[in-house]
């Protein structure tokens, strides 16, 4: 018997409550009646638009790549921003709920979990959809509630499981009141959530459901949720003894269990195997370009040249791509959802409406970094950390002493040769020439070129492809008493497209959120079989149980995981001392993850789940000096500290707090360690 004949949607969630989310939906465009069970779910329409509203709940402080108005996240130790006051401060102070945007994430969530549910158990059968239709919009539903949970696990560590067969509305406020379930309950509903709708999920999608996820997105994301939970941060993690239920039980496994490193590895080999024998997803590159003229689009620039991978082809060398172009592309706009056989999951092109001063997208992200020249924000900065972390072509590291030796050293016409492995213009201080192409795909430094080609306007047309200076007295340099300058000296240019520009009749074009992508699967088993002890093997079912893997710490498969990366990169792959080494080997795959995934909301949380982030956040912010005019700039490039970039970490920054008013409804609801109750 059904317990509620009649839903409104936006109902409240069991006690977990609701709050001003109307800022993010419009209720009102999916029913605007009560409507009964019956008839919504024997209806096509009316499916696909409560299914279209479980989505919803994806976007606004739920966007996992964008502004920090919603995804403070994104702002780790590798880049900040500068606007509006003292929020960054505050932000990194762990002010979290009085500082920054991602605040309603919890309540943001779990509406969609509810909604989700309640499609779960009404759609069986439709008059309008095919069996195979309804299969698939059941396991979209599975993979939403799934995933809706893995980020509030990710964010406020373990949560409340509401019932599957959904909330019964008869029962008393109080016993709708759920306390969290441990870290590993968790992670056994949502990993086997993920396996069910892997078998309902249709395999590919049409560009015009190019967002929806598919079996490989539950595979994927199943083994994200796998390796967080091999991770220390969970996984034998005794100074989070104290985050208890209200009766005690403690939430976070205090055993360390090396077998979860193995399921992590298993479930990433999942997906790796299942990509290679379907043909469905790998590492995007883009073909040398041998001549071009435009300098957009430049030449393709060969690395350094190496003995074997210079003349081997992709995945076994750089023979036949271009480093540069295959990175950048995947973020700018330049290639399309359903051309980037990378891509696992994504949000499209995410945001809540086609306005770039509020929708939060990537785009209007993209407008905080522009330059004011081409009508941007100029408010966020990569930290010198992170510009550092990218390494010199030849896959060396950047070496510190380089500030002194290569002081007053610039380009001009006259020392060309002696750095090919870049298209940097004249004018450029000589630590910013000869770096790994990633570099150039991401760092906006001092005199970097910008395009701007969208410019229509007259008078904005010799601003097309124009070098931008941070210097002090510059156009985009530092400006007293206002927001809109570049606060570390060094910019951002991961997610900009040539044609971006913010006036004179230009436009910053689309992007698609990069949620998900097979590098990080690849990189995931790596890591993974790095923590198996050297000797030991574990033997581990793939998720449909078909074959049984030999998970040990196999150097080959670890190598099968970097190496592509690399390669596309336009590095070199590690030396075998590396492979050899547990330490070093996680020492590389630390900093492969920090370039590699830069501005893509993951460093904030690999910090936190290998239990390294006081060491990395707790330490101060340096950039350029920026005080300094282009008359001293040999003085510009010395490392400062950057004294408005104030930063800390304390052991309660681990995971986001409980809002006071959720804590007040739901009476079983325990706090996160270090943050206070309401009372």
């Amino acid at each position: 018997m059904k317990k509620n004949k009649y839903i409104i949607l936006g109902a409240a969630v069991l006690g977990l409550g609701l709050s001003s989310c109307s800022d993010y939906l419009n209720v009102d465009r999916y029913f605007r009646d009560q409507q009964s069970i019956e008839r919504i779910f024997s209806d096509k329409d009316y499916t696909l638009q409560w299914l279209s509203f479980c989505y919803s709940h994806l976007q606004g402080d739920n966007l996992e790549v964008g502004h920090s108005d919603v995804v403070p996240f994104n702002f780790s130790d590798d880049q900040v921003f500068n606007e509006r006051g003292d929020r960054f401060a505050k932000f990194k102070r762990g002010e979290y709920l009085n500082s920054v945007g991602g605040q309603y994430a919890w309540n943001w969530s779990f509406e969609g979990i509810h909604q989700a549910t309640i499609l779960l158990n009404e759609l069986h059968e439709n008059d309008d959809l095919t069996p195979e239709e309804v299969t698939d919009v059941r396991g979209q539903a599975r993979f939403l509630r799934a995933y809706f949970y893995w980020m509030l696990l990710r964010k406020f560590g373990p949560v409340p499981l509401l019932p599957p067969e959904g909330a019964d509305y008869t029962k008393s406020y109080d016993e709708l009141a759920y306390p969290r379930n441990t870290y590993d309950e968790c992670v056994e509903f949502i990993t086997s959530e993920l396996e069910i709708a892997a078998t309902e999920l249709f395999e590919k999608r049409d560009n015009l459901n190019i967002a929806r996820p598919t079996k490989g997105a539950a595979l994927a994301v199943r083994a994200k949720v796998f390796l967080y939970a091999a991770s220390p941060l969970a996984n034998g993690n005794t100074e989070m003894a104290d985050f208890v239920n209200m009766d005690g039980k403690q939430l976070i496994p205090q055993e360390y269990d090396e077998e979860k490193w193995a399921k992590a590895a298993a479930a990433a080999r999942d997906m790796i195997e299942y990509s290679e024998a379907s043909g469905r997803y790998k590492l995007y590159t883009f073909e040398r370009r041998p001549v071009s003229t435009d300098e957009a689009y430049p030449t393709t620039i060969e690395p350094p040249y190496h003995e074997i991978y210079s003349n081997e082809n992709f995945p076994n060398g750089w023979a036949n791509i271009d480093p540069f172009e295959s990175y950048r592309s995947i973020f700018n706009g330049d290639v399309y959802a359903a051309e980037n056989p990378e891509l696992i999951f994504t949000r499209g092109t995410n945001g809540d409406s086609n306005n770039l001063k509020d929708d939060n997208s990537i785009a209007d992200l993209v407008k905080h970094q522009l330059p004011g020249t081409f009508g941007g924000w100029n408010a966020h900065g990569m930290t010198l950390k992170q510009s550092e972390a990218y390494t010199m072509a030849n896959g060396d590291p950047f070496d510190s002493k380089c500030y002194e030796l290569w002081k007053g050293k610039y380009t001009n016409d006259e020392n060309k040769d002696e750095h090919k492995y870049d298209h940097v213009k004249n004018g450029v201080w000589w630590g910013y020439t000869n770096r790994e192409p990633r570099f150039y795909a991401s760092v906006a430094f001092n005199g970097a070129l910008w395009n701007a080609l969208s410019i229509t306007e007259e008078g904005g047309k010799d601003s097309r492809n124009r070098q931008i200076w941070y210097y002090r007295g510059a156009t985009d340099g530092r400006i007293n008493g206002s927001d809109n300058w570049c606060i570390t000296g060094i910019g951002v240019m991961k997610y900009v497209n040539p044609n971006d520009c913010a006036k004179w009749g230009g436009s910053i074009y689309k992007k698609v959120e990069p949620t998900l992508r097979y590098a990080d699967i690849l990189l995931m088993y790596a890591e993974a079989l790095n923590n198996i002890t050297e000797g030991k093997h574990y033997p581990i079912a793939s998720w449909d149980g078909s074959k049984t893997y030999d998970i040990f710490r196999d150097k080959e498969e670890m190598r099968r995981g970097v190496k592509p990366v690399r390669m596309r990169a336009g590095v070199p792959d590690y030396e075998d001392d590396v492979y050899e080494s547990p330490t070093k080997f996680f020492e590389r795959i630390v900093h492969e993850r920090q370039v590699e995934f830069f501005g893509e909301t993951q460093r904030y949380y690999d910090l936190r789940r290998w239990k390294i982030v006081e060491e990395h956040e707790g330490e101060q912010i340096y950039g350029c000096n920026t005080l300094m005019n282009e008359n001293y700039k040999d003085m510009y490039y010395l490392p400062v500290r950057v004294a408005e970039l104030q930063t800390s970490f304390s052991r309660k920054q681990y995971f986001w707090p409980i809002s006071f008013d959720e804590l007040k409804r739901n009476k079983n609801l325990s706090q996160a360690p270090g943050w206070e109750y309401y009372n």
